[in-house]
């Protein structure tokens, strides 16, 4: 078992499916979830700011925080170095604190090497189509980025069943809704509360491991 006490929620999706105005929701309705601010070597999007919504650094930045030991995952998306700074993770779930990533398939994949209890979420669209329409709507990309987003996008959700949670984000209030019950329902897990209560456990007699 676990002795840290702070869960990690790894959020995955492919672009247009609605994963950040999710995960930007959620932090407003719950302050006990902190945001891991992953690092990128893209530019920023118009409204995006620097250690807010990434950490924008070079790309010799980006492969010396890599060759350092400095990243507890890393990936090329879209032409792109996408990163987990390892600082910040441990220290925040030993001290209790729930930490977020928003993260693709393969950085969950090799954050879950590290700590075999994260919990994956999936965030599907509703189709193909309505990706497609949120990825013209948002008028972030060019055309040719969008039609290589979309080439991708069938690979990508092939992955959705290396997550523990599935959300199909048809309509955002209900798919909200979804993700705050999957980290209640994960705090309230035996391991967690364990964890967390450990005196009040040892108080009652109760065992700290789950059978």
């Amino acid at each position: 078992m676990s002795s840290y006490t702070g869960n990690i929620f790894m959020v995955v999706a492919p672009s247009g499916a609605g994963k950040s105005s999710l995960v930007n929701a959620l932090l407003e309705k719950d302050r006990d979830v902190t945001l891991s601010i992953s690092c990128t070597t893209r530019a920023p999007r118009s409204g995006e700011k620097a250690d807010e919504h990434y950490r924008f650094v070079t790309v010799d930045e980006f492969m010396a925080l890599r060759d350092n030991d400095g990243l507890l995952e890393w990936a090329e998306v879209h032409g792109n170095y996408y990163g987990t700074p390892r600082d910040g993770i441990q220290s925040s779930i030993e001290e209790g604190r729930d930490v977020l990533l928003e993260i693709d398939w393969q950085g969950a994949r090799q954050i879950r090497r590290h700590f075999p209890e994260a919990v994956g979420i999936f965030i599907l669209p509703p189709s193909i189509e309505a990706l497609e329409s949120r990825l013209r709507g948002r008028g972030q990309d060019e055309p040719h980025v969008i039609a290589k987003r979309l080439l991708a996008a069938g690979s990508e959700m092939s992955h959705a069943s290396e997550c523990q949670y599935v959300i199909i984000n048809q309509e955002f209030s209900v798919a909200l809704a979804q993700l705050a019950q999957i980290v209640s329902a994960t705090r309230l897990r035996y391991v967690t509360q364990a964890a967390r209560n450990a005196d009040l456990f040892s108080q009652l007699g109760i065992s700290k491991t789950p059978v």
